[in-house]
């Protein structure tokens, strides 16, 4: 009986675990810090437990890898490497569904000498994202083409049912990475050249996306996705002129998002001063206005409106969420009426509700606000959508390819963020396990022995893709 020890419980992991508790050698055991979350996925499975586990522990970590013949690490990203380091020291194996980061390609050595395989990047993005690309610059190789240039488009949206709030989004994963992904600066190819994107103007740097839904083309917006250009690399496309790795939202997202960058929203500076507070309070400390105001209604509690620029006026100075408002107006040259400053209406961001955290940054804050109005109900579907864009050039012509995967949640069951990301982890462990991926070290999922089995089993799990070969004259 194999043993697998899955670290964490949080909102990719149901899928994950379910699959492999479905492997007849496999017992697998759920490690976290709230055990009452493992519970609830390992439910009564006689090949399966749970452990309450510390992860400021370290022994109690070491020890639980050290009783496991491979850790599938589902915690934030900063704990890999030390996960990693166990595995290394005690022969096991590990996956996790994340980028390789610096520490972690730096235990590639030891992690080749002791012969296990640290497998990264196999969820969905990264991961499916990877394994789709290859599949396609592989046959265009085979073909005895090359691939001149490549654009992936990936992103969790809600199913066009349920968008209906003003962000065009409801989380589905870890809610502060989602926003925290919008500082990250980024890095393409384009007409042969590096185009480099500052965090800060991550979100002016976006264009048109359309993608076929359900029979219906649907205009989503994208923009750039950190370093697309170590993947040309990976990849095996060094001579590509034009390498683009992009994220995607419903229309609207970025140009929201980035008046609440620019507000401050998205602040990582600690705070331990947050008790009484309300969340106009907080936002008008963002603007760099008095705090205090006047406890009076909320707009959301009255019913009034404050929009137009009529009112907003007449308000200032009464103390009401309406002052707050016409703060934030000011502050980022936003018309009383903008769509942005009616998205923070609506969150919630002017309302004298109190803050539900006593301490933590602004983006604590802000992540607490939309996981309150923007999460799934139970029957509502979300939807992934991947989309990758090549050009191959084979001599005398061209070929345009186009790769797409949409697929979506299961009302009631599993989102399809669960599924997307989950089940390539399950589906790379159980190789492992079984002794059919024979590298060692660092990996990611881009050569054939991974890729071709993985998306195989996808494919029956019900995760289809669809491609598209053109002939260019």
């Amino acid at each position: 009986m194999k043993r697998i020890l899955v670290l964490g419980a949080g909102m990719v992991a149901g899928a994950h675990v379910q699959y492999l508790l479905e492997q007849p050698g496999f017992h697998v055991t759920v490690a976290t810090r709230t055990v009452e979350k493992a519970e609830k996925i390992v439910g009564d499975h006689p090949r399966g437990q749970t452990r309450a586990l510390d992860l400021t522990d370290d022994r109690a970590l070491e020890a639980a890898i050290a009783e496991h013949d491979l850790s599938v690490s589902l915690l934030p990203f900063a704990y890999h490497p030390i996960v990693a380091q166990h595995c290394v020291g005690h022969g096991r194996h590990m996956v996790t569904t994340s980028y390789v980061k610096d520490e972690m390609a730096a235990l590639d050595g030891a992690a080749r000498r002791a012969g296990v395989i640290l497998l990264n990047e196999i969820g969905v993005d990264p991961g499916i994202d990877h394994m789709t690309a290859m599949r396609v610059i592989n046959e265009v190789k085979r073909r005895g083409g090359r691939v001149v240039s490549f654009t992936s488009w990936c992103g969790g949206l809600p199913a066009p049912e349920v968008n209906d709030n003003p962000f065009g989004y409801k989380f589905s994963w870890s809610p502060r990475g989602v926003l925290l992904a919008g500082k990250n600066p980024a890095l393409y190819m384009h007409g042969g050249r590096k185009v480099l994107v500052a965090g800060e103007e991550l979100f002016q740097h976006r264009w048109d996306v359309p993608v076929d839904i359900e029979g219906t083309t649907i205009m989503l917006e994208g923009y750039p996705n950190r370093n697309s250009l170590p993947y040309m690399a990976t990849y095996g496309i060094g001579g590509a002129a034009h390498m683009f790795r992009g994220t995607l939202r419903n229309r609207g997202w970025c140009r929201i998002m980035s008046k609440v960058l620019e507000l401050g929203y998205l602040g990582e500076e600690e705070r331990n001063d947050l008790t009484d507070k309300t969340y106009a309070d907080f936002t008008a400390e963002l603007v760099g206005a008095a705090t205090n105001f006047a406890r009076g209604p909320s707009t959301s509690d009255t019913g009034a409106s404050t929009t137009g620029a009529d009112k907003t006026a007449d308000a200032i100075g009464t103390g009401s969420a309406a002052d707050v408002r016409a703060l934030v107006g000011q502050k980022l040259n936003l018309d009383a009426d903008s769509s942005e400053l009616l998205a923070m209406e609506w969150l919630g961001l002017f309302d004298n509700d109190p803050l539900p955290i006593s301490q933590g940054a602004p983006v604590d804050v802000l992540t607490a606000r939309m996981l309150e109005r923007m999460s799934y109900q139970s029957q509502e579907r979300d939807m992934l959508v991947l989309k990758h864009e090549f050009v191959a050039e084979y001599g005398d012509f061209k070929e345009k390819i186009t790769s797409t995967m949409i697929d979506f949640g299961v009302p009631g069951g599993f989102s399809s963020m669960n599924r997307t990301v989950g089940l390539p982890a399950a589906i790379g462990a159980r190789m492992i396990l079984e002794g059919r991926v024979h590298a060692t070290g660092v990996q990611v999922p881009v050569v054939p022995e991974i890729y071709e089995p993985v998306l195989a089993e996808l494919e029956r799990l019900g995760i289809h893709f669809h491609e598209i070969w053109e002939r260019l004259e």
